[in-house]
């Protein structure tokens, strides 16, 4: 009976913080994305070597793919490439860099750690003071109201 009762909360408790993540995440959405790429940033900086890897392919694939013509063929050792050879070859290089060096695992922790921050303030944040009462506003109790004031139409102070 006492593990039926305890394995009840518990299951309350997941729904709650599962409640609390989907209601943080819609809220802070902009917040959680740039803490995710702060993480992922700094996961990137902390290895110079695979950042210097990542950019050395943004470079290729800018200089042989992005920001040359569509008439203009890659020549490289004496061969013309086409637009479709140029774009394999730089699928399979993106592939290369990404699967045989630590890059891969690098950018998989920096997203895991990101994701593991916003999780955990996303489940113990309670969204409850999340939002705005319209009855707050029509009374004027908010700090919004007092801080946006300039907002509103002239003359509708008095």
């Amino acid at each position: 009976m006492a593990r039926r009762l305890r394995r009840r909360r518990h299951t309350r408790q997941r729904r709650h913080a599962t409640s609390r993540l989907r209601r943080n995440l819609a809220y802070f959405r902009v917040n959680y994305a740039a803490v995710v790429a702060f993480a992922l940033g700094a996961s990137l900086l902390a290895h110079p070597f695979s950042l210097l890897i990542l950019l050395g392919l943004l470079t290729g694939w800018c200089f042989l793919y992005l920001f040359r013509g569509s008439d203009q063929p890659v020549f490289l050792f004496g061969r013309s490439f086409s637009d479709h050879e140029t774009l394999l070859g730089l699928v399979i290089a993106s592939f290369v860099v990404f699967f045989f060096t630590s890059v891969a695992s690098l950018i998989i922790s920096g997203l895991l750690v990101g994701g593991a921050i916003v999780a955990a303030h996303g489940a113990f944040r309670m969204p409850e003071d999340l939002f705005l009462d319209d009855a707050d506003a029509a009374s004027g109790n908010s700090a919004a109201q007092g801080l946006l004031s300039f907002l509103g139409a002239p003359g509708s102070r008095v």
